[in-house]
């Protein structure tokens, strides 16, 4: 949330409190990286900016991060084609490179990267979603993170620590996208 919005003050302490609790460098690392795609190119520089100087801080080396060309997890085949059928038939002919690098880069590398688990992936990208108040793409993505693994009680509790980080309104506007993605959930 903070680097989605861009709030760096605040950052090194939640960094620390991170690693403190058990997260992985590798894990922070490969946050930045994925929130890079999901909130944009200045916003990761600027965590990678604070994130830097709290690895320092620690004597946290480059082998402890995650490497830039992963070995990356299998590709769902049958989903991954569904899912690029769709945003072809839709956009293809008017924005083939959107169509294109969304294939290739975000869904053919960036998710399949394993220093993060793809729940988490799917945790930070609706968190990074609702931060920045962009509902529409949360019905695609709150579906996805239940079939990671996420559930309606762990995505519910997640707007509600959000609503204190990324205010009410923004929460309140991703609640009804949320709310019928689970009712529309087989069970």
């Amino acid at each position: 949330m903070l680097i989605t919005r861009n709030q760096t003050a605040e950052l090194p302490e939640y960094l620390n409190f991170a690693l403190d609790h058990g997260a992985k460098p590798s894990e922070i690392s490969e946050m930045v990286t994925h929130l890079a795609f999901y909130s944009g190119w200045g916003n990761a520089m600027g965590a990678v900016t604070v994130a830097r100087e709290v690895f320092a801080t620690r004597r946290i080396a480059t082998d402890q991060l995650s490497p830039a060309i992963p070995k990356l997890l299998a590709l769902n085949e049958a989903a991954e084609a569904d899912r690029a059928k769709r945003v072809g038939d839709l956009y293809g002919a008017v924005f083939p490179g959107v169509t294109e690098y969304t294939t290739d880069v975000l869904f053919r590398d960036l998710w399949l990267r394993p220093a993060l688990a793809p729940r988490d992936r799917s945790l930070v990208t609706i968190s990074s979603l609702v931060a920045s108040g962009q509902v529409a793409q949360l019905t695609g993505h709150v579906t996805i993170g239940m079939n990671n693994g996420l559930t309606q009680a762990e995505i519910a509790e997640t707007l509600t620590h959000l609503a204190f980080y990324a205010g009410w309104p923004n929460v309140f506007s991703a609640m009804p996208v949320a709310k019928d993605v689970f009712e529309k959930r087989p069970r």
